[in-house]
């Protein structure tokens, strides 16, 4: 029995997350199945974090262990080639020690929100940015977020289904920046709380527009309050970057 963890991509479109669930086709359904068809064997696939419905992933990783003996590379190739119509690619395989657990083991986690304020609507990037159809001022909405940097009770900026047993999580780094046509906001932690960077995108974009003042995030999160929230972003805009780990 070998363990091995995985890195993927994936578009979240038409999936229902990344769980498996009754209600229709997970990635977590999808790989599964694949690793099945070439393997025959019936294996379950823990992920670093589960993204929610819509949302998509660039650098998601997964552990799991199979019985038959198989290099990293030809795993990689043999489960992409029975990915090649699910929007999921398998971008890198290793061997690991049977203790690696892509939860557990994790100790930060990267997250990626597009906006994209312009009049007209995407043509290209429809269902991959949140469209928004007036400038942002992405100085301020930088500026509002930096003091929700830090360890705090998040409970404002947390989906009322969240079942985390504490509101409290570490936020290392909340940006925001201009990039060509897009604003990209930049969220990195070792955890976080359901729908948190959502909430914190969607109270920011109220920042951005001038209908909150720049110390109106820093108020609601110190109120511990969901309806202090702004509006919740779209999952379509977010993007899974990356895991980080000790090696």
């Amino acid at each position: 029995m070998g363990r091995f963890r995985l890195t993927l991509e994936y578009d979240g479109t038409g999936y229902v997350g990344w769980q498996r669930q009754d209600n229709g086709m997970s990635v977590q359904q999808a790989l599964e199945d694949a690793i099945a068809g070439f393997s025959g064997e019936a294996v379950t696939v823990f992920a670093a974090g589960r993204t929610d419905a819509g949302v998509h992933a660039l650098g998601q990783v997964v552990h799991l262990d199979l019985a038959r003996e198989i290099t990293a590379d030809k795993l990689r190739d043999a489960v992409n080639a029975f990915l090649r119509d699910k929007a999921v690619a398998v971008l890198h395989v290793e061997a690991v020690r049977e203790g690696f657990d892509a939860r557990f083991s994790a100790r930060e986690r990267r997250y990626l929100y597009r906006i994209l304020p312009r009049r007209s609507p995407p043509a290209l990037d429809r269902g991959r940015v949140w469209h928004v159809r007036r400038d942002l001022d992405a100085e301020a909405m930088h500026r509002a977020a930096q003091p929700l940097v830090g360890k705090h009770d998040f409970n404002t900026y947390r989906s009322s289904h969240c079942q985390a047993e504490s509101p409290v999580r570490t936020l290392d780094a909340l940006d925001v920046a201009r990039v060509g046509e897009e604003i990209h906001v930049t969220a990195r932690s070792r955890s976080f709380l359901h729908n948190q960077v959502r909430s914190l995108v969607g109270t920011l974009k109220l920042v951005g527009e001038g209908k909150w003042p720049e110390s109106e995030p820093r108020a609601a999160l110190e109120a511990a309050d969901r309806t202090r929230c702004g509006p919740v972003a779209p999952a379509h805009g977010l993007y899974l970057v990356g895991v980080g780990y000790e090696d």
